[in-house]
Parts: structure tokens; C-alpha cells; sequence
């Protein structure tokens, strides 16, 4: 759409809310200033209303939260304000009765928000027109979505923000992390463990004890960060690219990057917009004036001297001082940081004046505010000198800088550091491990950073937050990434802040001779092996940190510390003590000496790649547990990331392979090689999917294979999102049947119809064979309709065949000669009528080449 069709289409919708404003305004729908909540802030809501970090502390967060220091410079480089969402590209990312309703009230429409009212000066009939202007000039700032490029192994679906499932949805949500910051759904079950012993203490604790002994703000509940109305503001498409990158509009990264595949954000989004109702555009409802001339041009001229009075207004109420928007400047600033009085009559904290946004904190956040502006000394007595006076280390300290970016960044919602933080109690059933074995608190929560700095090297603490240090593949929930501007100088600041003392380097390790590394690779065989995997490898059943790599990881010092008090660095940690009072339990290793025999496994695990791996683990693998079919097809049911927790993998000696998936009941995925490993199907407790050994992948395009349509005009029923599964939309997966060869045949029923589903390879490719029966004498209606491939786009390959833009080429037959090539959402599809004339079964054969 052009953009002054796009403008003159909004005119219309900005009016009529236009009227809607003005009722609820005179009718006195505005709440009183004791009736808004506080702006919610993650750490202060949590640690500072409880008095568990320090007044100024608090105040600072307070002071950048709310992006005071956008206005009002300071010197203090951990004051740089957050400030909002780009909007750039607001005027197709954000719906225009959202923004209306926002500008309105904002504490009103999202309870919480840090926004702060910038029209409360106003009279109603002045906020009308203001409103009006500054929705027409963010609804002008279009900016195209980003693309997203696929392969034969991962595709990107045509229109993939649409294909959203709610049940994926709801599981992803409440499984990777969203439920740290967010509420859950009440009606989510998850998975029943074991109570620790800290739990059954919590349990019979009333709250005077649970205060003394510490342990109030464990047993506390944490309050959820406010989602807002999402169904008004997000359309599908938008809330998926949001998803997808959330730093492209927020760079401030209060809301990280969770590495999300473009199905899983658009199933994610189809979980928070489910209550959504489908929207019509507005029609052009402008006049013409007396002067005669056609409406577009008076809708033109309108439309963009709303748009030029926005533009301006965006400028004088301070909004590009938080918000960016190319090539508009900033606004007015006030006085500096150090300047600020809250004792004034007029201010933004209390009664804001003319030309000052209003912010309705309460008085615990004036008060943290007022200590930040007048620190203490040191002694509890105010320090009168101004911030920008203090001392430039003090500012500086490291200590603060990291307490500070972990309260802004709320990585206290996940992480415990110097016993602040970490997962709530209420949160902690949410996270989980891969097939929900119980391994404990230590195995499924993240890791603690009390002595991070100590514990892990700087560039390691770089790697983790750029999302490239994952170390727990059998957690489900995952380390979010944060911009590098917010996080570029934690890894200096946790060392600085953590290390007491200089580390010990290497050197104090002694030298790496071939007998110190030998006595390494023995001493990891007594006990580490039981828990640790190597390179990869491990014992049947085994899961943990995979312990190569550990010296590019840590410092030698940590690692010395640890084997020798593991419950010292780590409490409640299931590390046992192999050094009870710094003596071995092995004498016949090194002679006993405790510190060589830590050197040893030191050097042999630096050096891991280049030595043989421990005995036990070179056992285990002469027990190979890769299949590989040779005279009869092999069938596993495992969990892959393409066919889904309900995979049933079929490999045959033609080193042709597939999976299918039996809960969507859907061929999934097939390549060609090698077949699977079944180690961690049969013996590792919790793992991540089965992956193909093979090459040459190719997933096959989601959605049901069979429908019943009206006409060949239908859309095709999978192209609901709102279907979360294939049993949801009428199908029975009845199981398989191995014949005499060790083929199997799938079997499932949809609407009238039963299904034998047989595939085999065909040379280098698959042939599938579907015997089609009618239940009942008299067909079922509407029609049988199969479609035989979709995709962004698909062409002609001979009179019964199409073929697809990754090589993916599909024939049918005699039957594809009746099939109809025709445009959906966003991409095309193949669509086969089945005709039974007269008989009660039907075969159909599909040929998959590629």
C-alpha cells in the first residue's frame, strides 16, 4: 500500500477514536494519581522496596530506568538511561488505536509502564488534537520487515508469522525462560519434583523466622513484569519480527534475545495474541471541502499536515529524547543530573508543570531517588557534595557498575549473586530438563555468579553473552542474549569485582609431562566420568557439564578451589568432596599428593583433545550404538527437532531415511547416509533431539496431508493457526505395522476415511503409497482433496509433477494430472482432488525427489 493511501486510511480511524477520546475524557474516565500504579522496575520491585540493596543504589536504578538521565545529563556513566523502543517503522509495527489509547493514558492502558504522561497539562480538547497529530506522524514511520533465509534443513515458511500453533506456543513460553520476568498461565501443569530440603524448611517456616533466619526473600513471591495489552498493539506478523529480534526496536535489551527459530517465534506470538480478534482496515471516510476539489487531495494535504504537527509535537514533549527516529532531533533537556531538586515545588517526580512529563511514583521510589541525589558518605550521613563532584572511582567501582547492570538487565529474575536473586520460588517448577528427570535444583536452574569473576576467564564471560557459550544442552531453558553496548564491560567488571586476590596461572600447575597428563586421564576415570561427559562422550546415562574445554573456561585457581571445597564455592552443590581436608583418597596415584593429582587432571583436561579419553568411556564407545540398517530397514522412536516428541525414525540399507511425525501424523523429514545414534534415545536420561547422521536433508512442508474442501477455491484447513495439532483437526493416529520386509505402514483415520501409509526409497529417493478407504457406504462431504507440496513457490515439472525452490520435486502420477496448482498466504501449493468413482478405496502414490 502507498504510504499516503496508508495515511489517509488511518485519518479516518484516528477520528472516529478521535470522538471515542473525547466522551471518555469529558466524562471523567481519568484516574486519580492515587489510583496508577508505580512504574514497575524488575530489580527494584524486588530487592529495593525490601531494603536488600542500598538506598542510592536503588535510586540509580530508579534514575536510569525511568531514563531521567535522558533528559538530565550526568557524569555517571552507570546513569546512561535506558530509553524506549525505537520507532522507526512504528507506523506497520504498532496498531494505531493502541498508540491513540497509549498517548491517552498511558498508566492507564499498561498498569506499570515507565513511559511517563507527557500531555497531562492538557486540556481534553488540546490531548484530542495532540493525540491525533502524534498517531498520524508515528503511524507515517514505516520500515519493512526484515527477510530470513532458509535451507533444505531449515526452511523459513512462506508467511511464517501466520502458521503460529498456540499449544507450541504455550509450552515454549513457560519452558525457555519467558516465566522468569513474565506471569504463567495458572492453568499450565508442569512436571512434579522432588522437594529440596530448603523447600520443606520454607514450607514449615512462619514469616517472624523465615526473617530471621534469613530467608524471607526466598520464601517471597516475585511480582511478574507487565505484559501490556498485546492483542491491541501487535499484529501477528509484528509480535513474530519482534520475537525474532528484540534489539532491533528495544537496544536497551530489557527484553533479550532468546535465538528463537522463525516457527518458534511465531508460535510464542501466537500464544500471547490467542485472544486475538481478526481486524479490517478503515476505510477512507475523508470529505471534500466547499472548495470542490476531489477527496484524496484533501485527504493528502490533511494527512500530511497532521503528520507535520505530529512530528513537531514529537520533538517539544521531549519524546526523541528516549525515543529514535531517523533524522529528527532531540528535545529540550532540563537541568543537569546534579542540579535537581526534589524539595521544588515543580517536578517530574511530583507535581510536573507545564512542559514536564509526570511520573506517578510512590514513596519509597521518591525516597531511593532523593538518596541517589544526596548519597551517603559512607557513614549513613547525606553527602553534600553533588554526584558529579564525587570522586571518579567511586563512580567507577566496579562492584557497583556490576550490581547495577545485573538490577537494570533483571538477571537477578534467573541468576543468585551474593545471595540476592535468582529463580523465584513460585517460578521454579518452570524450568526443566529434557524428559523431566530430576537431577535437582543445581541441574535444571541457571548457574549462580557469586565469584563469576573469580570463577570463569573474561573472554569465556564474553562468549556466554554474545550467546556462544552454552555448556548445559540438557536444560530447557536458555541463555538469552543481551546488545553488546549493555553487556560489553561485565566480563571486566565481574573479574575486578570477584578477584580478592591475583589468580594462580598455569605455571603454579607444574609442568605437563606425559606422566602427570597420564595420572589426569586415571584420576578422571575415579569418579569425574560418573557425571561429566568428555569430548562429547559419556558413559550410558551420563549427563552434565561436558568437562573439555573446562581450561579455556575457568582459572586454574577456581578449579584448584573447587575440587578441594566444592560446598565452599558452591552450597547445596552435588559436587562430591574428593580432597576431605585437602587429603586424596587415591595413594596410589602421584603418591597421594593432592595438589599434583589436580595439576594432573588440570593439564590432561586442557590437553583432552590430543590424549586418549578415560578407560570407562573408551569401553562405553567400543559398544557403538550408532544404527546402521544392513538387510532390513531399522525403526526407532525417538524425539527430533523436525518430527516433533513423537518421532518415529525409519532407516533402511538403501542409506534412504525419514522420519514421521505420529503426533502431527506427517511425513517430516528424510535425508540420506548415515542413519542415527541411539545412545541417547536408549540410555542418556534427558537429552537434546535426535539429530540425522546423514547429509543431504530435506524437510517436507508442514500441515495435513489430507483435507476436505468445498471447491478447489477453499483455503486448505492447516492454514489455521489456531489448530495446535493433527488430532485437534480430526485425525486419529492408529500406530504402524511392520510387513515381512521390516517396512512399516502408518495408519490413521481422518473424518470418513481410513489411512495406510507406507513409504520405502526409490533409489535415491522415497516412494509413498497411501491406501485411501471409505469407512462408510456413502462418501463422506464435502470432497477428498490431498495436497501433495506447498511451498514460497512451486512450478510445473511435467504433466504430474511440481517442484519447489529448494529442489524439492513431488509427482503423483496419472492422479497429478488432475491436480491444481493455486496461490495461498503468502506462497503456493499442489492440491489433488480424489475421485473414488464409485469404489471404497483408493491408492495414491507420491514420489519425493530432491
Amino acid at each position: 500500500m502507498k504510504p499516503d493511501l496508508l495515511i489517509r486510511g488511518r485519518l479516518s480511524t484516528l477520528r472516529a477514536a478521535s470522538i471515542g477520546l473525547m466522551l471518555a475524557l469529558l466524562a471523567g474516565a481519568r484516574l486519580s494519581a492515587a489510583d496508577v500504579p508505580p512504574p514497575f522496575v524488575p530489580g527494584f520491585e524486588r530487592l529495593a522496596r525490601h531494603d536488600e540493596v542500598a538506598p542510592d543504589v536503588a535510586g540509580n536504578l530508579l534514575l536510569a530506568e525511568l531514563s531521567c538521565t535522558a533528559c538530565h545529563p550526568a557524569s555517571n556513566p552507570a546513569l546512561r538511561p535506558k530509553r524506549g523502543p525505537r520507532l522507526d517503522g512504528a507506523g506497520n509495527r504498532l496498531n494505531a488505536g493502541w498508540i491513540t489509547d497509549f498517548l491517552r493514558a498511558p498508566h492507564q492502558l499498561k498498569p506499570g509502564t515507565t513511559m511517563p504522561d507527557v500531555l497531562h497539562r492538557l486540556t481534553s480538547v488540546e490531548k484530542t488534537a495532540a493525540v491525533e497529530a502524534l498517531v498520524a506522524y508515528l503511524g507515517s514511520l514505516e520500515q519493512p520487515f526484515p527477510t530470513f533465509k532458509g535451507n533444505g534443513a531449515t526452511p523459513v515458511p512462506v508467511a511464517f508469522w501466520n502458521l503460529g500453533r498456540i499449544e507450541m506456543g504455550r509450552g515454549l513460553y513457560h519452558r525457555i525462560g519467558c516465566v522468569a520476568c513474565h506471569a504463567a498461565d495458572e492453568d499450565y501443569e508442569t512436571v512434579e519434583t522432588s522437594p529440596t530440603p530448603l523447600d520443606k524448611i520454607l514450607e514449615e517456616l512462619g514469616k517472624e523466622e523465615l526473617q530471621e533466619m534469613g530467608l524471607a526473600a526466598t520464601a517471597r513471591r516475585v511480582d511478574s513484569v507487565p505484559l501490556g495489552d498485546l492483542k491491541s498493539k501487535y499484529s501477528p506478523k509484528s509480535l513474530t519480527h519482534f520475537l525474532l529480534d528484540p534489539h532491533r526496536t528495544r537496544p536497551a535489551g530489557r527484553m533479550p534475545n532468546f535465538q528463537l527459530g522463525v516457527v518458534e517465534a511465531a508460535d510464542i506470538a501466537a500464544w500471547l495474541l490467542r485472544d486475538q480478534q481478526p481486524r479490517r482496515d478503515a476505510e477512507n471516510e475523508v470529505s471534500a471541502t466547499a472548495t470542490g476539489r476531489p477527496p484524496s487531495i484533501v485527504a493528502d494535504e490533511a494527512a500530511n499536515t497532521l503528520v507535520e504537527q505530529g512530528q513537531t509535537l514529537f520533538v517539544k514533549f521531549g519524546c526523541s529524547n528516549c525515543h529514535d527516529v531517523a533524522r529528527v532531533p532531540h528535545g529540550p533537556r532540563g537541568k543537569p543530573l546534579s542540579e535537581l531538586d526534589l524539595a521544588a515545588p515543580v517536578q517530574c517526580v511530583g507535581s510536573a508543570g507545564p512542559g514536564l512529563p509526570r511520573f506517578v511514583l510512590d514513596k519509597t521510589q521518591r525516597e531511593a531517588i532523593g538518596a541517589a541525589l544526596q548519597p551517603s558518605d559512607g557513614n549513613g550521613t547525606p553527602d553534600e557534595s553533588p554526584p558529579a563532584a564525587r570522586p571518579a572511582d567511586a563512580d567507577a567501582d566496579a562492584a557497583e557498575q556490576v550490581e547495577l547492570t545485573l538490577l537494570r538487565l533483571n538477571c537477578l529474575g534467573c541468576h543468585e549473586r551474593n545471595a540476592l536473586g535468582g529463580v523465584g520460588r513460585y517460578r521454579r517448577a518452570y524450568f526443566e530438563t529434557y524428559a523431566n528427570v530430576d537431577i535437582g535444583d543445581e541441574g535444571r536452574l541457571p548457574p549462580p555468579l557469586t565469584h563469576v569473576g573469580r570463577k570463569l576467564r573474561t573472554d569465556w564471560l564474553a562468549r556466554v553473552l554474545r550467546g556462544d557459550g552454552a555448556v548445559r544442552p540438557h536444560m530447557r531453558i536458555r541463555m538469552p542474549v543481551y546488545p553488546a553496548e549493555q553487556v560489553k564491560h561485565l566480563p571486566a567488571h565481574f573479574e575486578a569485582a570477584d578477584r580478592a586476590a591475583p589468580m594462580r596461572s598455569d605455571a603454579t600447575m607444574g609442568t605437563a609431562t606425559a606422566d602427570l597428563i597420564e595420572a589426569g586421564r586415571t584420576l578422571l576415570d575415579t569418579g569425574c566420568v560418573q557425571c561429566h561427559p568428555l569430548r562429547g562422550n559419556a558413559l550410558p546415562g551420563v549427563v552434565g557439564v561436558d568437562l573439555a574445554g573446562i581450561a579455556a573456561r575457568v582459572h586454574p585457581e577456581w578449579f584448584r578451589e573447587f575440587l578441594l571445597a566444592p560446598g565452599q564455592l558452591k552450597p547445596r552443590t552435588r559436587m562430591p568432596t574428593f580432597f576431605p581436608e585437602g587429603k586424596s583418597q587415591n595413594p596410589r596415584v602421584l603418591a597421594g599428593d593432592a595438589e599434583r593429582q589436580i595439576a594432573a587432571m588440570w593439564h590432561y583436561l586442557k590437553q583432552a583433545e590430543k590424549h586418549r579419553l578415560p578407560a570407562k568411556i573408551e569401553a562405553a564407545r567400543s559398544q557403538s550404538y550408532e544404527l546402521i540398517p544392513k538387510e532390513r530397514p531399522i525403526l526407532l522412536r525417538t524425539f527430533m527437532e523436525a518430527a516433533g516428541t513423537h518421532a518415529v525414525a525409519v532407516g533402511f540399507p538403501q542409506q534412504v531415511h525419514y522420519a514421521f511425525d505420529a503426533e502431527q501424523v506427517r511425513l517430516a523429514i528424510a535425508w540420506r547416509g548415515r542413519f542415527l545414534d541411539a545412545e541417547g534415545t536408549w540410555f542418556v536420561r534427558f537429552a537434546p533431539p535426535a539429530q540425522p547422521l546423514g547429509v543431504e536433508l530435506m524437510r517436507f512442508p508442514p500441515g495435513m496431508l489430507l483435507a476436505m474442501l468445498v471447491d478447489s477455491e477453499a483455503s486448505w484447513p492447516e492454514l489455521d493457526t489456531q489448530r495446535a495439532s493433527a488430532h485437534e483437526a480430526g485425525y486419529r493416529y492408529l500406530g504402524h505395522r511392520l510387513d515381512q520386509q521390516g517396512v512399516p505402514s502408518f495408519h490413521y483415520r481422518y473424518a470418513g476415511y481410513e489411512v495406510t501409509d507406507r513409504i520405502l526409497p526409490d533409489g535415491k529417493h522415497l516412494l509413498r503409497t497411501l491406501t485411501i478407504r471409505r469407512r462408510l457406504s456413502d462418501p463422506p462431504q464435502p470432497a477428498l482433496w490431498l495436497r501433495g507440496h506447498a511451498g514460497k513457490t512451486l512450478e510445473p515439472d511435467g504433466p504430474a509433477a511440481v517442484i519447489d525452490d529448494r529442489g524439492l520435486r513431488v509427482s503423483a502420477g496419472a492422479l497429478g494430472a488432475t491436480g491444481r496448482l493455486r496461490r495461498r498466504a503468502g506462497g503456493m501449493e499442489w492440491i489433488v482432488p480424489l475421485e473414488f468413482a464409485g469404489q471404497t478405496s483408493l491408492d495414491v502414490e507420491l514420489r519425493y525427489q530432491w
